[in-house]
């Protein structure tokens, strides 16, 4: 979730396992719906204390500034799901119920150098924006419009693609620790989604209803082919 000022990402196009059908929406009043955006909000809080401190990594301006403008992004994005949901529950409370998750992320995945730092902001993006992609068609049409207009505006900074892609290209040696690294992030981000969705049915059942355990299988495989497109972006694939 943590997205620069860029309009689009070299794989924010990617299309999603399971596209349904108009019909295959679930009601308003699906609790799943307040449950995920409560996700969302911790995420996109996650994501700006995160940054934030990252930025102290930058070795110069011009890089500070960068992450500056990914933490303010990410607010901006966390203000259109909180209006969206504090008409229904306290913002405060939806967002505590999945902090944690975020901060077991985040802690276990802490970048030691700046490279490492724009690698994360990059993959931990394009991570969030598949999980946009894959949800956004199930949701009632309001909802729907609240997560495409935000997932429109996530996209990882070209700024952080840009510069990983000319530092590998520079210092190959760079290539295989960097690659070892995107592994770590990739593997972290789906062992924490996978503990939400074994804790929390309500999310379960909004993302796969009706479906087997291979759509699951599915939906992860997905995330980790997408996953092999944003590393070659980087140069690492």
């Amino acid at each position: 979730m943590s997205s620069g000022s860029p309009s689009s990402s070299p794989v924010s196009e990617v299309s999603t396992t399971h596209d349904r059908v108009s019909s295959d929406r679930v009601g308003a009043d699906h609790p799943g719906i307040r449950q995920l955006f409560g996700v969302l909000l911790a995420g996109e809080l996650a994501a700006f204390y995160r940054l934030t401190d990252e930025a102290q990594l930058a070795p110069d301006l011009q890089g500070r500034l960068a992450m500056a403008r990914m933490a303010a992004s990410e607010m901006r994005h966390f203000e259109v799901l909180a209006g969206r949901l504090s008409s229904e529950v306290a913002v405060e409370d939806a967002i505590v119920r999945f902090a944690p998750v975020l901060e077991r992320y985040h802690s276990s995945t802490p970048p030691n150098t700046w490279l490492e730092a724009l690698v994360k902001s990059y993959i931990g993006d394009g991570l969030a924006a598949d999980f946009y992609l894959e949800v956004a068609s199930v949701l009632p049409t309001e909802a729907e419009q609240v997560v495409r207009t935000v997932m429109a505006e996530t996209a990882s900074s070209h700024f952080a693609c840009a510069e990983v892609r000319r530092a590998v290209t520079e210092n190959p040696d760079l290539i295989a620790p960097l690659t070892l690294w995107g592994r770590r992030l990739l593997g972290e981000a789906i062992t924490q989604a996978q503990h939400v969705l074994a804790a929390e049915d309500t999310i379960t059942d909004l993302l796969f209803a009706g479906s087997d355990l291979n759509r699951m299988a599915e939906f992860f495989e997905s995330i980790q082919d997408r996953h092999v497109t944003r590393m070659s972006d980087l140069g690492l694939g």
